[in-house]
């Protein structure tokens, strides 16, 4: 299977045309369309419904699409790498992580080493855990930036010297409002918007004493941002992180801690035994020297 023949079938895939992807590739349409049965012949699937006026793919289709786009960007991702000047540090550093204030820790970290090796890129990705963990495990990124727990057989880590507090996000009019902190009885009869990562259990579950199906969750997310949309509308409280939404001034929201607190450590980890390009190197002994003082 040819690389250049998958950025076809992508440029397809992205124009629903075989005539608008031939122009954007600089072909004629004869040739592109020959090489896609050629695809098709190769894998003994059909990866295309070909309409009147536009091409859809079928569930094959589908899933060499997102197969494609992962292998042609570590394709990229390599030739960057080893294209870069043994003599001058450039290229991207790729960094995935989730929802956190300690992202401006990272960004800290870019920004000192900015001053010496100015042409040093990143490339932010943002998701869950479970999101980040599988372009690490397949090499499209660099580093994660996650919250325990996760699996410390699989990676190498630093730990950050921060943590994240987690308590409640609530209209600012909610009588729990008025408490300085919320206990776990607070909200067994509340409404509860709670993250795809919190749902999987561990130390949330532990914390509110109950099993997550016990509760009134009528919400599930990944971006609390989102979320807060929800709650904003009176629609449930939402269970999160601290630092996320501003909730000063004039906010209509109001976030209240959990009583006991509970925080979560976080990491930038990595996967063992990674070969990293240089500008990724330097970028890890940045974060080594720079936390390490910090701890």
């Amino acid at each position: 299977m040819d690389i250049r023949v998958l950025k076809y079938f992508l440029a397809v895939a992205r124009e629903e045309s075989i005539t608008r992807a031939a122009e954007t590739l600089n072909m004629t349409q004869p040739p592109l369309s020959r090489q896609l049965k050629d695809l098709e012949h190769e894998i003994g699937k059909q990866l295309f419904i070909r309409g009147s006026k536009k091409v859809t793919l079928t569930n094959d289709g589908v899933l060499l699409r997102k197969r494609a786009e992962e292998i042609v960007t570590l394709m990229e991702k390599t030739k960057k790498e080893l294209s870069s000047s043994d003599e001058t540090i450039s290229g991207d550093v790729y960094i995935g992580s989730g929802e956190t204030d300690a992202v401006s820790k990272i960004a800290d970290a870019a920004k000192d080493l900015q001053c010496t090796y100015p042409l040093i890129r990143y490339h932010i990705y943002s998701g869950d855990a479970e999101h980040i963990t599988e372009r690490l495990d397949k090499g499209l990124i660099d580093f994660g930036l996650l919250v325990e727990p996760f699996d410390t057989a699989k990676y190498d880590y630093i730990r950050l010297p921060v943590k994240d507090m987690w308590g409640v996000l609530m209209p600012a009019n909610s009588p729990l409002a008025q408490k300085e902190s919320i206990c776990a009885e607070d909200l067994l009869d509340k409404p509860l918007i709670i993250s795809h990562q919190t749902a999987s259990g561990g130390e949330m579950t532990a914390w509110l004493r109950k099993d997550l199906s016990q509760l009134n969750i009528v919400a599930f997310y990944d971006l609390l941002y989102n979320a807060s949309r929800f709650v904003k509308s009176g629609f449930g409280y939402a269970i999160a992180l601290d630092k996320l939404i501003n909730t000063d001034g004039d906010s209509n929201l109001c976030f209240r801690p959990l009583s006991p607190i509970l925080e979560a450590g976080l990491y930038i980890v990595w996967k063992r035994c990674q070969i990293f390009s240089k500008a990724a190197e330097k970028f890890l002994r940045e974060i080594q020297i720079k936390f390490s003082m910090e701890l």
